[in-house]
């Protein structure tokens, strides 16, 4: 019989809220979609016509639920992207679109925040640019809402304001691959499994954040945001 582990500390657990309920949704990764809404693939400059989805990932433990954040260290150029959140409770590998609504378990409002100063800076010298998406709490995240309560999705319209002006406006259905096509690509290049997140693109609109500001984000049917970030 095989011993438990002993660990040198204790493991971290990332997790979120879960509405309607006491249990907690473990996250082990975070998948995300790169320009998945064709006005803001032509505004950072590709073909929305030609590209086919492409994933990054950020790291679990850049979930906050916190509604009062630290401005970000090491940028001066701090940009919010709001998404749709699917949350996974099942897995596979090489699943068609048909096959991955049963792995569904809820929806959730996530916001993708980047340093782009230092993306741009990466790409220019052909570098990796995780840090400019992986750093502490870049994502902030709402509740869980499970999937059975959530209705109209395709119709949802997904908005993002900052000091009260309205940045990013959109509806789910402008999303160039669906939410069932996007869990089948992915499936394709990894093994999908229970606890994964996919966050699935941004509409157009992504701008600066400074400090003192206020994100307001809001996705019919799914949930709402509130953050501030303090001044340094």
């Amino acid at each position: 019989m095989t011993s438990a582990p002993s660990f040198l500390f204790p493991p971290p657990v990332s997790a979120l809220p879960i509405e309607g309920s006491d249990k907690s949704f473990p996250v082990g990764r975070i998948w995300c979609v790169g320009r998945n809404y064709a006005e803001h693939s032509r505004e950072m400059g590709s073909d929305p016509e030609r590209n086919p989805p492409f994933f990054f990932a950020k790291p679990a433990d850049a979930i906050t639920t916190a509604q009062t954040l630290p401005f970000p260290r090491a940028t001066s150029n701090l940009h919010h992207e709001v998404e749709l959140v699917v949350a996974l409770n099942g897995g596979g590998v090489a699943l068609s679109p048909g096959q991955t609504q049963g792995l569904i378990y809820g929806y959730a409002l996530g916001l993708d925040m980047t340093r782009r100063d230092m993306q741009e800076e990466a790409k220019k010298n052909r570098h990796p640019w995780a840090l400019s998406k992986g750093f502490d709490d870049s994502c902030p995240i709402s509740a869980i809402r499970p999937a059975a309560s959530v209705h109209d999705l395709e119709q949802s319209l997904i908005t993002l304001s900052v000091n009260g002006e309205l940045r990013q406006k959109g509806r789910i259905s402008d999303m160039i691959w669906s939410v069932p096509e996007i869990i089948s690509a992915l499936s394709h290049s990894v093994q999908l499994k229970p606890g994964d997140l996919i966050m699935t693109g941004t509409p157009a609109g992504v701008s600066q954040v400074k400090p003192g500001d206020v994100i307001e984000a809001d996705c019919e049917n799914v949930g709402h945001l509130s953050v501030r970030y303090t001044t340094p």
